[in-house]
């Protein structure tokens, strides 16, 4: 056999085992969280539904949350973390929101179509032509 083509393969072989390590890492972390899990916790769902876990069904693998007052079952496997809700979070988000907002005097306008960027082209370049005329 071809030394190259053992090394290849040897190559591979190592990079599936190390892919496969990091992949049962992650779902033991995963199973260890969700194994933590405890009624009166904020989670959210792989779906992205916020709600309050009320009851833990061990025997079937089943979590009961509560959102918004209506009720509903999912799979133990479809939450996908914990919500850490405090006061201030809903102050700050809302702080950030209104800083990222442009004012509207620093708007850029942006044409709708790309016409108008030619005429642009040429009128930046007669500017460098005017100010190197005037130097």
């Amino acid at each position: 056999m071809d030394p190259t083509f053992l090394i290849l393969i040897v190559a591979l072989l190592g990079l599936m085992f190390f892919m496969s390590s990091r992949q049962r890492k992650q779902q033991k972390a995963q199973q260890e969280f969700r194994n933590e899990l405890a009624a009166g916790q904020e989670v959210m769902t792989a779906s992205g539904l916020f709600g309050t876990i009320v009851e833990i069904d061990e025997a079937n693998d089943r979590i009961t949350l509560d959102s918004a007052g209506s009720r509903s079952i999912w799979l133990r496997a479809a939450i996908a973390k914990r919500v850490d809700s405090s006061p201030n979070d809903a102050a700050d988000t809302i702080e950030a929101a209104e800083a990222s907002t442009i004012a509207p005097a620093d708007a850029i306008d942006v044409p709708d179509d790309i016409s108008g960027l030619d005429t642009a082209q040429r009128e930046y370049r007669e500017q460098q032509r005017k100010d190197d005329e005037g130097k």
